[in-house]
């Protein structure tokens, strides 16, 4: 690793690798809380089996990579639920270790200053968040069980208005 995140010095370094350890990686986070949970599909299949995935947001330009050759990304299919069969590839593009599968991260144009690694594959410990959104519900498979609403859960079908980075500064959880 070549410390580009030295360039950057703020945010919280994070640490993360896949299952087999071909793949390492370091990134620096204002946004370290895990705290929301998406049962979309995408994220549901290609990030394990658990029935959700949790992103968290990094920034981009420090982001570094060891290992890389064994780096491989996927362009998830976004189906038209209107027209079955029908789809159009993300932009978003979902990288995973070509050897043991392990979901890495997400990066998506619409956003080149962001990374979203999931948090799954981060090793760094990181802080318990003080609640939890559950997005994406309407496409959670009957077999998930979802803690009822309450004023440490909330839950929606759709992404929520409220973004990664406003939710951890509503809460002062920004780390600078």
């Amino acid at each position: 690793m070549d410390n580009r995140d030295q360039k950057n010095p703020t945010g919280l370094l994070l640490n993360g690798s896949c299952h087999c350890n071909a793949v390492r990686f370091t990134v620096r986070s204002h946004t370290p809380y895990p705290y929301m949970r998406c049962y979309c599909s995408i994220c549901r299949k290609t990030a394990g089996g658990g029935g959700y995935a949790i992103n968290i947001m990094g920034i981009a330009d420090t982001l570094d990579v060891e290992g890389e050759a064994h780096v491989t990304v996927y362009q998830a299919r976004l189906y038209d639920r209107k027209n079955p069969g029908r789809f159009e590839v993300s932009q978003g593009r979902r990288h995973f270790c070509g050897l043991c599968g392990s979901a890495l991260w997400i990066w998506d144009p619409k956003w080149p200053e962001l990374v979203h690694p999931f948090a799954s594959t981060i090793d760094t410990t990181l802080p318990l968040p003080p609640e939890r959104l559950h997005i994406f519900l309407a496409d959670k498979p009957e077999w998930v069980s979802v803690s009822e609403p309450d004023q440490a859960d909330s839950h929606f079908d759709a992404y929520p208005f409220e973004s990664i980075e406003a939710w951890h500064r509503r809460l002062g959880l920004w780390q600078d």
